[in-house]
């Protein structure tokens, strides 16, 4: 083909779309297909320019949102903005930040840089719900873990089924939890790890057995642990945990604190570091304390001198935190409230450095 030729043919297709020239698409169909004829059929493209009715504009195209479910390491700078929502930006991510360990920020404010994963299988535990990606901790959340893994089966449990830790790099996460921000946080299933390995798609959709009676929210209500599912095997595990000097805090529900303060006979000062908490009773939560050298990391405050199983437990069990109290009757019902998503310049400022880590 000629570039005479080639002309013609894409002058010609800007000119079918012309109108108010009555009869020129059928003569332009002609003319293009004679090469010689091409310097003419430029001209009369010109002439029909002004005959012609205009197309409308097409609007611009939106730009497309940004991908981040599908990042596989540091976000890049531009998606990293102040007020954008953290828990989108952290739970994009699915490597941990190429930089030293640390735990940066709160608990249930921060970020964590050098993380590492806990294996998903090991001789004595198995992590469950694998495709959260959620098994990251700071080095000395991990090798807890392992510690604790190892003395299971001399504790009369034959391993551990590990719920969440931290996604790669903490921050808020997609779903779930307020904490487990920065990597210091860890949940193991009440459910003893089975004598085989779980597959894939048991660890999705395996459930996690409560070790109550009954539900908590009903008036009047035993709130204890049930003696059918509950045993002292459990308790010897969460007692290993809070003996561990890393250790600094267990949630477990106010009932499980209640069998462990009847089991316990002797030395009752690992029961301090136990908390009772709402949920936790088919699983019990795990926090370290700062490790030395994570700058910025915020630890709690101590818990409250005693063993925990006095008056404060005793609220616990009682109807005022669990049954839900009757809406006051007013004029107007209460507007809605707007759920406030965390974002990024909440966190510590070295939680953007996390982010787009490379």
């Amino acid at each position: 083909m000629t570039r005479m030729h080639a002309a013609a043919i894409a002058s010609r297709g800007r000119l079918v779309r012309l109108s108010g020239l009555p009869g020129l698409p059928g003569l332009l169909s002609g003319l293009s297909r004679l090469p010689l004829l091409a310097g003419a059929l430029a001209a009369l493209a010109a002439v029909s320019a002004a005959h012609a009715t205009p197309l409308p504009r097409e609007k611009p195209a939106a730009a497309a949102p940004l991908q981040l479910a599908a990042a596989p390491s540091g976000l890049p700078a531009s998606a990293v903005r102040p007020g954008a929502v953290a828990k989108d930006l952290f739970g994009a991510v699915r490597a941990p930040a190429p930089l030293a360990a640390r735990a940066i920020g709160s608990y249930a404010k921060g970020c964590l840089a050098g993380a590492t994963a806990l294996a998903v299988d090991g001789p004595t535990w198995q992590v469950m719900r694998l495709s959260r990606n959620r098994n990251w901790g700071h080095p000395h959340l991990v090798a807890m873990l392992q510690r604790l893994a190892g003395d299971a089966p001399a504790l009369g449990w034959s391993g551990l089924l590990v719920g969440d830790l931290a996604q790669p790099r903490g921050g808020p996460m997609t779903s779930g939890h307020s904490s487990h921000q920065i990597g210091l946080d860890a949940d193991i299933w009440l459910t003893p790890m089975p004598g085989r390995t779980l597959s894939r798609e048991e660890r999705e959709t395996m459930t996690a057995i409560s070790m109550l009676k009954g539900p908590s929210e009903l008036p009047g209500a035993d709130r204890g642990v049930d003696p059918a599912k509950w045993t002292d095997s459990h308790a010897r595990l969460i007692r290993r945990a809070a003996q561990d000097p890393q250790v600094s805090r267990i949630f477990v529900h106010p009932g499980i604190k209640q069998a462990l303060c009847r089991f316990e006979t002797g030395e009752r000062g690992w029961l301090r570091k136990v908390r009772p908490w709402w949920g936790h009773h088919y699983h019990f939560h795990v926090r370290i304390a700062c490790p030395a050298g994570s700058i910025g990391c915020k630890d709690q405050d101590a818990p409250p001198p005693g063993d925990g199983c006095g008056a404060e437990l005793v609220s616990w069990l009682s109807d005022e935190p669990w049954v839900p109290k009757k809406p006051k009757k007013t004029d107007k019902p209460a507007a809605p409230v707007q759920k406030k998503h965390m974002t990024l310049s909440a966190l510590p400022e070295a939680c953007t450095e996390v982010l787009v880590a490379r």
